[in-house]
């Protein structure tokens, strides 16, 4: 973590000059004085300064986005992280050049279990819960469509069959797509079965 030691003749003017050096605004930084300003004989001779140390605290997404450019590195992969604050909570879109299909892995998988661990390191470095959403090559969206695709498709099946259709494990993310999905359907409705992580989703008839 990145410390400095700043001066001034108040604590105020020195905290202030630290700020200035790291470019950064007070909530940014932990403050400890080391020296507290003193006047010197008559106002003037053997004064000193206030000495104040700063120490920067770091930002919990940046530290996500190290975390991610380290994995990727080691995967022979160069990539970019785009950052965007969604209602689900920062969303961290990794695009570049190389098999990106790595990082996503049959379904998902990997993203998913990516996922998990930015979000352990993201909470880490908070003081207040944090919720990362990881995508790569838009993975996320595609796959969305792709379940509610999929569960119109098989919702006519049930109707078609009148049997109930069991779904193949999923994430608790892909499950409440395809909930969303049907839940207004006026002829099929949707439950979950089994324990993480062999849940599934169930159609049947209402």
């Amino acid at each position: 973590m990145k410390k400095i030691v700043a001066s001034g003749k108040t604590i105020d003017d020195a905290v202030r000059n630290g700020l200035t050096q790291l470019q950064v605004t007070e909530d940014r930084v932990k403050k400890v004085v080391l020296e507290q300003p003193t006047k010197g004989l008559f106002g003037l001779f053997g004064a000193k300064e206030a000495k104040v140390e700063l120490e920067l605290i770091p930002d919990a997404t940046e530290e996500v986005e190290k975390f991610l450019l380290e994995i990727a590195g080691t995967m022979g992969l160069q990539v970019s992280i785009d950052r965007k604050q969604t209602r689900e909570g920062t969303r961290l879109a990794v695009t570049g050049s190389g098999d990106l299909g790595m990082l996503i892995g049959r379904r998902g998988q990997t993203l998913d279990a990516l996922q998990y661990l930015v979000n352990i390191v993201a909470n880490r470095y908070s003081d207040s819960h944090l919720r990362i959403v990881l995508d790569a090559e838009d993975f996320r969206e595609r796959r969305r469509k792709t379940l509610e695709e999929l569960s119109e498709r098989l919702a006519g099946r049930v109707i078609r069959t009148k049997k109930e259709v069991v779904l193949e494990p999923m994430s608790p993310h892909e499950r409440k797509v395809i909930h969303s999905q049907l839940q207004n359907h006026p002829r099929v409705k949707t439950y979950s079965k089994g324990d993480e992580p062999n849940r599934r989703v169930v159609i049947s008839l209402r």
